[in-house]
């Protein structure tokens, strides 16, 4: 089934048409700044211009960087304190006039992931974590996504919120090199490891495309993976996600 996909982020809205079999993008991926302020309405805006962009008529389907219940946003997240209670996939279909189906963007990644990508035929409980503007995860067991796991929002020892001092932005905002922002996100992974007895986590996200450069701090035991679909995994999921829900 062929299915745009949109993945909604904290610096940039990006889209693609998907073989939502294969994962393949059918055509070229298109990006938008994220607005400042992200506000609903502006976000809206710039979904329906990457609609239009594709020149799309039919279903979509579109990761979101909150937790999402049943369409609604239940968490602020990092875009804006308006998205509160916000019916996300209803908001889309009035500005677009066609029908949505969003998720949580780690959720939407990691069902690529699984199911197409680096952890296909993982056993087990397997975890994605999406690194950038914040810390986004998904939580599978054999294969079968369990919603809305928020790693990210687990506390560091000083009682902060773990993103804050984890996040690919906060290494670029505060200078880090690239040693010294591993020897945070290691704590992150080892917390992840006593909490949940991962087989498997996958990393996304910009920082992911250098691995090979950080591996060496990370001193968790749990096999530890680049997501196949990279910074595309949102985009593929989503379409997937949506693909998933007009068959039922």
């Amino acid at each position: 089934m062929k299915v745009l996909g949109i993945d909604i982020g904290g610096t940039g809205i990006k889209a693609a048409v998907v073989d939502t079999k294969t994962g393949e993008l059918l055509s070229e991926r298109h990006r938008i700044d994220t607005p400042k302020p992200a506000t609903p309405e502006a976000v809206a805006k710039v979904v329906k211009e990457m609609v239009a962009h594709f020149k799309w008529t039919k279903v979509v389907g579109c990761s979101f960087p909150t937790t999402i219940v049943d369409g609604k946003c239940i968490h602020t997240g990092n875009l804006s304190e308006k998205w509160l209670n916000v019916k996300v996939d209803k908001l889309f279909k009035k500005e677009c006039k066609i029908p949505f189906y969003v998720s949580n963007d780690a959720d939407l990644a990691g069902v690529a992931e699984v199911n197409l990508g680096a952890g296909k035929g993982e056993k087990g409980v397997v975890i994605v974590i999406t690194i950038g503007t914040g810390i986004g995860s998904g939580l599978f067991y054999n294969g079968k996504l369990i919603p809305n796991l928020e790693i990210g929002k687990m506390l560091h020892s000083d009682g902060k919120i773990i993103e804050y001092f984890t996040a690919d932005s906060v290494r670029k905002k505060e200078g880090l090199t690239l040693k010294n922002w591993a020897l945070r996100f290691d704590v992150l992974l080892n917390y992840a490891r006593v909490v949940f007895s991962p087989s498997l986590i996958i990393l996304g996200g910009g920082i992911s495309k250098r691995y090979d450069g950080f591996k060496e701090y990370l001193t968790s035991d749990v096999k530890v993976k680049v997501a196949k679909f990279k910074n595309n995994a949102g985009i593929i999921g989503a379409a997937m996600y949506a693909s998933k829900k007009v068959k039922k």
